[in-house]
């Protein structure tokens, strides 16, 4: 069945949210040394999209990742899973919210040894609780609110705004329109133009996250004995040879706390060595 033109336009302005995000994360790419998977051919995966399994071998299909080590012949550690939508009523925000942190969260578990960013560049109309419910889960979300979609469109001649009244007829002028544009990425320059902010603002949530690296790690058995390591490797060497057969009162458990430069912590307590060595490896 032929999709309607509605839907036809409403792909259109997906496609351009897509086209813009594309050219800044290509540069960030490049900046940063990463890989910008998107969708099309690879060869280090089959098909045209970008897809990741989940820790319960669950597929998730994504808009673009970067990868650190990822070439076009091999698939790299992901840092950054980052996903685009475009809605024009308020009534499915929240739904395709919840679609998107169902799709990234998973992912961000299972490579959570990468801290990878988890980003989302929504434009249309979303409500502030869509946009609060995806922030409180920590993510980056860049919003192109509807009006801005519709100044980037006319300032080519183009009218994008429409609602639930629009026809047929007027959709397929609106296509016909954006089809006969020869520089339709000239739309998506002025869409980032008109919300440069929150495009610079987002892209500098990203740039922080990448770099962010382990400074410190520190492990503190319960009976005093404090190791300070500057990396992965040297922490699980000291609980490799650590010996709990010295101290006098019996081992309690382990804890472990690992700093970033940024100044974020992640605090752990096992009470086995070999759970310990697992958490940690779960980070090189």
């Amino acid at each position: 069945m032929a999709a309607s033109p509605a839907h036809k336009f409403g792909q259109i302005i997906g496609d351009l949210l897509e086209m813009a995000l594309e050219s800044n994360l290509k540069k960030f790419a490049r900046k940063h040394k990463l890989y910008l998977d998107k969708k099309g051919e690879r060869k280090a995966r089959s098909g045209k999209k970008v897809s990741w399994i989940d820790a319960n071998d669950n597929k998730h299909d994504l808009d673009f990742v970067l990868e650190r080590g990822g070439t076009e012949n091999k698939i790299g550690i992901p840092v950054g899973f980052i996903e685009t939508a475009w809605r024009r009523y308020t009534k499915h925000s929240r739904n395709k919210a919840q679609e998107i942190q169902s799709a990234i969260l998973p992912l961000a578990a299972k490579y959570k040894g990468a801290s990878p960013f988890i980003g989302v560049v929504l434009a249309g109309v979303f409500t502030e609780g869509a946009l609060t419910q995806l922030k409180s889960l920590g993510f980056g979300v860049l919003y192109f609110p509807y009006d801005s979609v519709v100044k980037a469109f006319a300032k080519f001649g183009i009218n994008a705004a429409f609602d639930e009244k629009t026809t047929e007829a007027d959709f397929r002028k609106k296509i016909k329109s954006w089809n006969k544009l020869p520089n339709k990425v000239d739309v998506a320059k002025e869409l980032l133009n008109l919300n440069k902010k929150g495009v610079d603002e987002f892209l500098s949530s990203l740039s922080d996250s990448v770099s962010r690296f382990i400074e410190r790690i520190i492990i503190l058995p319960l009976h005093g004995q404090e190791s300070i390591s500057n990396n992965v490797s040297e922490a699980i060497d000291f609980l490799k040879k650590y010996s709990e057969d010295k101290p006098k009162l019996p081992l309690t458990k382990y804890e472990i706390i690992i700093k970033y430069n940024t100044g974020d912590r992640i605090e752990a307590s096992f009470k086995d060595k070999k759970d310990s060595i697992t958490f940690l490896e779960s980070y090189i």
